[in-house]
């Protein structure tokens, strides 16, 4: 006998994986364009400033 919402759960899954991707192209074409790109730059700068130092 069948569950009569054996299927949600799928169902719901996949929405959220792709309310997940639609989020990381957004954060991805945010990241590359303007400011974002120049935030990004400067934060990874500094990671990387901060890892030489320590060694």
């Amino acid at each position: 006998m069948e569950h009569p919402d054996s299927g949600q759960a799928t169902t719901e899954y996949a929405l959220v994986l792709l309310a997940a991707a639609f989020i990381g192209l957004l954060v991805i074409g945010w990241a590359t364009s303007g400011s974002g790109e120049e935030l990004i730059n400067r934060l990874f700068s500094r990671v990387i400033r901060a890892v030489v130092e320590q060694t």
